[in-house]
């Protein structure tokens, strides 16, 4: 499985709305200019976040995108879910998400599946366990111990 760019610069875009957390609104300008993010695209990802509850937007001159929750009820799986789908390592295992329609007729006997649906298990584990707020936090302790990287 790969994320595509839509869901890590989701997740990048996210972050940043994070940093601004109870400040009003972000312009998605600054948000491209912060993250060296093309700001088209992250138009077109903040519709399906919008949709999902992740993000409010506000119109005008003063207007712009913030998180509608705090950072540490965003989980990066609600993100990437948001804006990907449904995470499968496998076809049939989006079948079985409502992510397609086709169900895989050896569903049943296959004897592979249930390793495909491990991996998925701990993928989604991994990414339900971690929040925005967590992403902060780690970035404010390389902060105070001086490492960039």
């Amino acid at each position: 499985m790969k994320i595509s760019t839509k869901g890590r610069y989701s997740v990048t875009a996210l972050y940043e709305l994070a940093l601004h957390y109870g400040e009003g609104p972000v312009s998605l300008k600054c948000i491209a200019q912060q993250q060296g993010l093309s700001e088209n695209y992250l138009e077109q990802l903040m519709v399906p976040l919008r949709r999902a509850g992740i993000v409010q937007s506000t119109r005008g001159a003063q207007g712009g995108y913030m998180l509608a929750k705090s950072p540490a009820e965003i989980t990066i799986s609600a993100i990437i879910t948001a804006v990907e789908g449904p995470i499968a390592v496998v076809d049939c295992l989006l079948a079985e998400a409502g992510a397609v329609e086709q169900r895989c007729n050896k569903a049943c006997t296959c004897v592979t599946r249930g390793i495909w649906e491990k991996v998925c298990d701990s993928i989604s584990e991994v990414l339900e366990g971690i929040t925005l707020q967590n992403l902060l936090d780690k970035d404010q302790q390389k902060k105070n111990i001086g490492c960039i990287g």
